[in-house]
């Protein structure tokens, strides 16, 4: 049964109420509705808890998604958690701290990827230090420069904004995917872009900030080569 994501259309959504539709085999939790983000992208599922109404609480370590065209999303519950039942009702609430943190490193990896424009081998996202991997033939990359650049970015305030296109218009754009070991998941008809306003626009489900200013000061810390052309380069806050 597809779970609504609710953190899609408002990423600083803190809780919802929702209602437990099916079990896993592997233990975890589908709601019918979520505003925990799943495990994708290089972005890691968000962690919090499941609150019934009698005061009954289970720890939520991360979220995953059971599907692969990513429709359905099962919380995975921390060791020795409290056991749900299907038709429980509860509140869901994430670690807002934490997803905050994730938000800011998110948009600031695709400023990363606007001043190296280069294909984007791998990637992860932290909630103090981020990596992004780049196919690039020669190195000659200076951090310092690229933390310049990138905090110039977030000096403009940009707008960050989300829309849906079709998977024919993805299709017909192949320069607007900049990854090359994450494809933007198809299949289901619409595919989500995040613009940042005059600066960057690329397929992503993850969570991101309002505007650019939101993410404060990073620095690039390191630049390691990790093969003939592949340059890891790690951003964290400054």
């Amino acid at each position: 049964m597809p779970t609504e994501c609710l953190f899609r259309e408002d990423s600083y959504r803190k809780d919802c109420l929702a209602r437990v539709v099916a079990l896993t085999e592997q233990g975890g939790i589908v709601l019918d509705r979520t505003v925990f983000y799943a495990t994708s992208g290089g972005q890691p599922g968000d962690s919090g808890t499941l609150t019934k109404a009698d005061g009954t609480t289970v720890p939520i370590a991360t979220a995953v998604y059971t599907d692969a065209a990513k429709s359905e999303i099962a919380h995975v519950p921390a060791l020795g958690a409290p056991a749900l039942a299907v038709g429980d009702e509860v509140t869901a609430a994430i670690d807002w701290d934490k997803r905050y943190a994730r938000m800011r490193m998110h948009t600031a990896m695709h400023l990363l990827s606007a001043v190296l424009p280069y294909a984007v081998t791998g990637g992860s996202v932290g909630d103090v230090e981020s990596r992004l991997d780049f196919d690039i033939p020669e190195a000659g990359l200076d951090k310092d420069a690229v933390t310049a650049k990138v905090n110039e970015m977030i000096a403009t305030n940009a707008a960050v904004s989300s829309r849906w296109i079709t998977d024919e218009e993805l299709a017909a754009n192949p320069g607007l995917v900049k990854t090359m070991s994450v494809k933007p998941p198809m299949g289901t008809g619409r595919v989500r872009l995040i613009e940042i306003g005059g600066l960057d626009l690329q397929p992503c489900g993850g969570t991101h900030v309002r505007s650019t200013g939101e993410i404060g000061q990073v620095r690039v810390t390191q630049i390691e080569k990790k093969g003939k052309q592949n340059r890891r380069v790690r951003l964290a806050f400054a």
